[in-house]
């Protein structure tokens, strides 16, 4: 392996990601953030970990696949060596199918899940009773339950990684400026701009997305995915829900009436969260990607310098993966970055 110093701009989930994967394999890293750990989109409450659907296969689903397949014991390690609590747990989840049509394509889909997924999860459609006293409201009576779906506290969970980081002999610290040498650029959608004025094309935006907490205790439940909503039980007493998906705003981080339409939707899809007390709402904004999946690889005309952007709502699910490949491209030269995830396909 080809040894590197090498420096990641951005302390989000990606940037730290790749500076842990690195790490792993002996360089010497530092991370730099010119707001600090987290302080972005990767600050946010909601931390749901939820697979793709299993039929109509390709790169970006099966990337997704292995990288959720890593998660437990990448976690694990994580937390392992900085002593934090991520708050990862695999615990499922269950959606509430309106309609026959629903249901017919939920059936088809338990055979792509054994197909595509094999031994590792399921998806079943299963009956009221089996759901339990959690479930939301099923117009058929009927819902999905998978269990490869999983949940984290998202800050909490960079804060493991940057303990890791540092641990492992790297250092993360606040700061705005690149020095020479390979360098990562996982800025979040202020890169996306910075990219775009750079190659003179639009590569990518931001979308706000607001969430809020509420407190329950509701740790060992599955993840809810109702009217559009995440609702995501937590180790620490809280349930999340989110999120919004605001193209135009004025404040990246204004929370507005759009947060408690969050919580009055979450009581009507969750009766147990009614009178629940709301301990946080959260706004920020998430990198998309002009291609919807990550941007990742080389950064066009600039040597040494490097892109992992774009995980807009998937980041944390991708997360463990993207490290990994982004530390062999850097590293050792070795692309195996998927097609539809390089930085060529959103010019």
């Amino acid at each position: 392996m080809a040894m590197a110093d090498v420096t990641v701009m951005g302390a989000g989930i990606f940037g730290l990601s790749v500076a842990y994967a690195c790490a792993r394999r002996g360089a010497r890293v530092r991370v730099l953030d010119r707001r600090g750990v987290a302080a972005g989109s990767s600050g946010g409450v909601v931390g749901a970990l939820a697979p793709h659907v299993p039929e109509n296969w390709n790169p970006k689903k099966a990337f997704q696949l292995d990288s959720l397949l890593m998660a437990g014991s990448f976690w694990a390690e994580v937390d392992a060596l900085s002593g934090g609590a991520s708050g990862y747990a695999r615990l499922g989840r269950l959606q509430p199918l309106a309609d026959e049509r629903a249901v017919e394509l939920a059936r088809g889909r338990e055979d792509t899940a054994r197909e595509l997924w094999g031994a590792a999860a399921e998806w079943r459609v299963i009956g009221a009773a089996e759901a339990g006293d959690w479930r939301p409201e099923s117009a058929t009576g009927l819902y999905v339950r998978d269990t490869l779906t999983a949940r984290m506290r998202p800050r909490a969970a960079c804060e493991s990684l940057a303990g890791a980081v540092r641990a492992l002999g790297g250092e993360v610290a606040v700061g705005a400026e690149a020095p020479g040498g390979p360098v990562v650029w996982a800025t979040g959608y202020e890169g996306l701009a910075d990219l775009s004025a750079a190659l003179g094309r639009s590569v990518g935006t931001g979308v706000k997305g607001q969430a809020v907490s509420l407190r329950l205790e509701a740790a060992d439940r599955p993840q809810l995915f109702a009217d559009g909503l995440h609702v995501v039980p937590h180790a620490d007493g809280t349930v999340a829900v989110g999120s919004t998906s605001e193209r135009e705003f004025d404040d990246p981080g204004a929370v507005d009436a759009q947060a408690d339409d969050l919580v009055a939707r979450a009581r009507a899809v969750c009766q147990a969260l009614e009178g629940a007390e709301v301990v946080a709402r959260w706004a920020g904004v998430r990198p998309r990607a002009k291609s919807r999946a990550p941007m990742l690889g080389a950064w066009p005309d600039r040597p040494g310098h490097f892109i992992a952007n774009g995980g807009f709502k998937i980041g944390f699910g991708m997360a463990p993966k993207v490290g990994e490949v982004m530390a062999d491209l850097v590293l050792e030269g070795r692309d195996a970055v998927p097609e539809g995830f390089r930085v060529s396909d959103n010019l």
